[in-house]
């Protein structure tokens, strides 16, 4: 089973400062048949006007992925982490027993575009932490790298769920196949460009749900990148 999120039919919140569009009933938007996927329960899609952002705030028991698409985003907690995340990174704060952060765009004048995702932790009141790493290139043979999994592989980001958190890339023309295992489920987001899964066009934004088969090709249109959450 496919299921296609139009990147427009996404439910939205629009603000002088933030423009952020949700593949899952959040803030305002509210859709009983978009509440989560297996354990992935936000997919919000952001861009911050320079020099705005979220003022300090509080989560609990949420493991929380950021991914700049563009621009730069800085992040401060109530751990004493602090940093700017860019395009090449990725940022895992795990939420636990309770942290507070601030996510602010520190350009004066460049928009910063990204993706912030919440998944279920794998066990709830676990100690909070933070990390950032960066994304390594994808071996000459594959399309796909592996930028967090479960079990703190050295070099990328620990998720204290059982996913997989890979990105693909793709030359205009290049395709690949993906294989999926037993009972697993594959959200697959469209960070940029635009191609086909399993022959239906996806373009940037739009996102599919995945499940139920063993395996799909990705064929790109155009130059593209993907991430993919391989899920139980």
């Amino acid at each position: 089973m496919i299921k296609i999120h139009d990147r427009d039919l996404r439910g939205r919140t629009k603000t002088g400062w933030l423009d952020s569009w949700h593949t899952y009933s959040f803030a305002g938007f509210r859709d009983p048949e978009r509440v989560h996927f297996r354990t992935l329960r936000v997919l919000n899609d952001d861009i911050v006007i320079p020099g705005a952002g979220f003022p300090m705030h509080e989560h609990d028991n949420m493991e929380i992925v950021t991914y700049v698409m563009s621009g730069a985003l800085e992040h401060k907690d109530s751990l004493g982490n602090g940093g700017i995340i860019r395009p090449g990174e990725l940022q895992r704060m795990s939420a636990g027993t309770g942290i507070a952060h601030s996510e602010f765009n520190p350009s004066q004048d460049e928009p910063v575009h990204l993706l912030q995702l919440w998944f279920f932790p794998e066990k709830k009141n676990q100690k909070p932490s933070y990390e950032q790493v960066s994304i390594p290139a994808p071996a000459d043979d594959d399309h796909f790298v592996m930028i967090a999994d479960q079990h703190g592989t050295a070099g990328i980001a620990t998720i204290h769920q059982d996913i997989k958190i890979l990105r693909g890339t793709f030359k205009e023309g290049e395709s690949a196949t993906y294989t999926m295992g037993q009972d697993r489920g594959v959200f697959l987001q469209v960070t940029k460009g635009a191609l086909t899964l399993n022959g239906e066009p996806l373009k940037q934004g739009d996102g599919a749900e995945i499940e139920g088969i063993s395996g799909f090709e990705l064929k790109a249109d155009h130059d593209s990148e993907v991430l993919l959450f391989d899920m139980d």
